[in-house]
């Protein structure tokens, strides 16, 4: 992790999960951090507990609101000058069959999966095309690049982030600027507890699949190799990553695969 030393690291939903494992590897690295979530508190329990060789900030912010982007930015600048890597990892899951959900809860996710997202991106990238340096890595899924019954508006959201961030990634390649987009399989984290239900509200059990998913830690560890590599897309997951592929050259087995797996 040599070439994270030093470097200025902003993680978004740092407060549990991916985003945690995330701050306390990358602190142990030697990277400055800065932390958010909605949650301060929370977020300053992660900052105690990250190791004396990094450094770390708390930015707490909801990603709902868009119109505080910009002043986030600026704020997260005053820290340690220059950002070197934005890492949005901030999202939220979905378990609730398409006839039965609220409109509602379409528009949330949507909201907090892809133009939360957009908006903290696009406020900080004026600030890599001035410095013609930056990375922009975020945490999409593979359920971006196919989808799975129970999760239509997390699939939808986060298949959108591909189309933005690809585009991004051809417009600013002139500027320096590199994009990964990081696709987990199952991990072991709470998202599917936090997940919405058909009414909005949170599932609040565990899925077989996420229980049996990959460590948290183990994850972070790959997650953060891609980053060093600057690579445009990884996959990291067990059997389920590889339905990446199938459903590029065989979409009609991938439907029946995922049917017959029954996963929730």
């Amino acid at each position: 992790m040599d070439k994270l030393k030093g470097k200025v690291i902003w993680i978004t939903g740092a407060s549990s999960g991916i985003g945690e494992e995330l701050a306390y590897q990358l602190s142990h690295a030697g990277a400055k951090l800065i932390l958010s979530a909605r949650r301060e508190t929370i977020l300053e329990k992660v900052k105690q507990n990250c190791s004396s060789n990094g450094v770390a900030h708390v930015l707490a912010f909801d990603s709902n609101a868009f119109d505080q982007a910009e002043t986030m930015v600026n704020k997260a600048l005053t820290f340690y000058g220059p950002i070197d890597i934005l890492i949005n990892n901030a999202g939220i899951s979905q378990r609730s069959l398409i006839a039965e959900t609220k409109f509602s809860v379409y528009q949330e996710l949507i909201n907090i999966d892809y133009l939360g997202v957009v908006a903290l991106t696009k406020a900080l990238l004026p600030h890599f095309i001035a410095k013609k340096n930056g990375h922009f890595v975020t945490v999409s899924s593979v359920m971006g690049k196919f989808s799975s019954p129970y999760r239509s508006g997390y699939c939808g959201a986060k298949h959108a982030l591909h189309g933005f961030f690809d585009a991004l990634r051809m417009e600013h390649e002139k500027d320096n600027i590199a994009v990964t987009m990081v696709c987990p399989g199952f991990v072991r984290t709470n998202i599917a507890k936090s997940s919405l239900t058909a009414d909005g509200s949170a599932q609040g059990t565990e899925d077989t699949a996420t229980a049996k998913g990959l460590p948290v830690a183990s994850f972070c560890k790959k997650m953060i190799s891609a980053i060093q590599k600057q690579k445009h897309e990884v996959y990291i997951g067990k059997i389920e990553a590889f339905g990446v592929y199938v459903k590029r050259f065989f979409p009609k087995l991938l439907h029946k695969m995922v049917l017959n797996s029954k996963v929730r």
